[in-house]
């Protein structure tokens, strides 16, 4: 089974601030400048050290002129697995609120969603869709086996998982009333 690990969300984070600073040929200086922020906040951020509010990353976000998903997105892998408590968390400074980052869709895709409710007995298995389509499953119950037919991983309630979809690939509840929440992306 190859499941991509997931990278520390401040590491991603430095990683993302860099190069889009560096893309749009931005100095620290400037980029805290337009971000209305601290240059060593920034400084500390770039060297993954620190832990932004949602409200600091809004603002390097549009400063940059990107979406804040892109600074905190973990680059696509064959299946990527986020367990329930993992993730990169985004919360808030002024309220009881946090989101968890599970995937970034590309623009120019296409997306069907669909709530799968599914029992044990026998698996789904689904041919092969267009080149570039990419499945996104949450199982909001149950246990279930996703992904690639020839190496599906297993979830619980809560996990996500984004696999590509232009090969056979599978859904198998492996508990009574498994449901799940699937996200198509096609181009």
């Amino acid at each position: 089974m190859n499941v991509s690990p997931v990278s520390s969300p401040i590491d991603l984070l430095a990683a993302a601030l860099r190069h889009e600073r560096e893309r749009l040929g931005l100095s620290v200086s400037e980029l805290a400048k337009r971000a209305q922020i601290a240059k060593s906040t920034l400084s500390q951020l770039e060297a993954g050290s620190g832990n932004p509010s949602l409200e600091t990353l809004w603002a390097l976000a549009t400063a940059l002129g990107v979406q804040v998903t892109r600074l905190i997105a973990e680059p696509a892998g064959h299946v990527h697995v986020i367990r329930a408590n993992e993730g990169a968390v985004l919360a808030s400074e002024q309220t009881n609120y946090a989101a968890t980052l599970l995937a970034v869709c590309p623009a120019g895709m296409q997306r069907d969603l669909y709530r799968l409710a599914a029992q044990p007995g026998q698996a789904r298995t689904s041919d092969s869709h267009l080149p570039g389509t990419v499945e996104h499953v949450v199982l909001c119950s149950g246990r279930a086996l996703v992904g690639p037919a020839d190496r599906p991983v297993e979830l619980a309630r809560g996990d996500y998982a984004r696999y590509a979809a232009d090969a056979r690939h599978v859904f198998e509840a492996l508990e009574p009333h498994t449901t799940a929440v699937l996200l198509i992306e096609h181009p």
